[in-house]
């Protein structure tokens, strides 16, 4: 086999774009950070940090409804994720494993229900949420979560089952379990890595949507974390530093959770994408 070596040019240019790259990534949250950390005089200064200062973030905590928004967040991301994670596994498995009537056209429909952009269904769904009478409430977001993380998961969890030996299953029936029971016992435990992407993908889907949660919630009370950042900043005013703060105090959650699933995320996504 030929092997061909990189010129130091091309080297040069590679390297090159890699370092353009990380900075392009690297320079808006850190300039974020920065920003949370100036007095309201400097927020547009383009100087590094000469007062330092807490009084953002103190401002934030202590003045406003951050906390309220905060728990709001949680009761929703987290009946998400964990309701999320429960239809998209058992619904990949089932699409995996078992061949029934109308098996075709529900995968047709978690596929398509995928090209609908979210500006389409926000009429639709609030129309429904107000007959429902779901409006204000945190259940009316969960399940609109839902129609958005769990068609995507279920796909790439089937994917990620289609790769577990199918003689897995055999072994579970042959020892007396059923259905669920090989799939709870059995394939679940193997199956760490899809969780772990699909937990990820459901959690961000709740914890940085804006669209749904400002127009679902309204009052100062009702709103979630996405909605509260946009009071800072609106048309009778522009509080940049806490606006900077609150959006640094939102991130820390989902690096978190990124921390705790990276180690999961690459097999996950790779082995939901070989078969799916």
């Amino acid at each position: 086999m030929r092997t061909t070596k990189r010129s130091p040019f091309a080297s040069v240019g590679l390297h090159a774009g890699l370092l353009l790259g990380t900075a392009c990534a690297l320079f808006p949250p850190l300039w974020l950070l920065v920003t949370s950390f100036k007095p309201e005089s400097e927020s547009f200064t383009t100087a590094l940090v000469k007062d330092f200062t807490f009084a953002n973030y103190r401002h934030v905590i202590a003045d406003t409804r951050f906390l309220t928004w905060f728990g709001n967040s949680l009761i929703v991301v987290v009946g998400t994720t964990v309701i999320g994670v429960l239809i998209a596994a058992t619904t990949g498995y089932a699409l995996s494993r078992f061949r029934f009537p109308g098996m075709r056209p529900l995968m047709w429909v978690l596929l398509i229900t995928q090209m609908f952009p979210m500006a389409v269904l926000i009429v639709p769904l609030y129309n429904t949420m107000a007959k429902l009478g779901l409006l204000n409430q945190p259940l009316g977001l969960i399940i609109t979560y839902l129609t958005i993380a769990v068609p995507f998961c279920a796909w790439m969890m089937k994917g990620f089952f289609d790769t577990i030996p199918v003689d897995i299953d055999e072994s579970g029936r042959v020892d007396g379990l059923n259905p669920f029971g090989t799939f709870w016992r059995l394939i679940l435990p193997l199956a760490k890595p899809g969780i772990a992407v699909t937990g990820f993908y459901t959690f961000v889907t709740a914890w940085a949507e804006v669209a749904y949660a400002t127009a679902f919630m309204t009052g100062e009370e009702n709103l979630t974390l996405a909605g509260g950042l946009q009071t800072f900043v609106n048309r009778y005013g522009s509080d940049w530093g806490s606006m900077t703060a609150a959006a640094v105090v939102i991130a820390v959650p989902a690096a978190v959770v990124f921390g705790f699933a990276q180690r999961h995320l690459v097999g996950g996504l790779t082995a939901g994408a070989t078969k799916a």
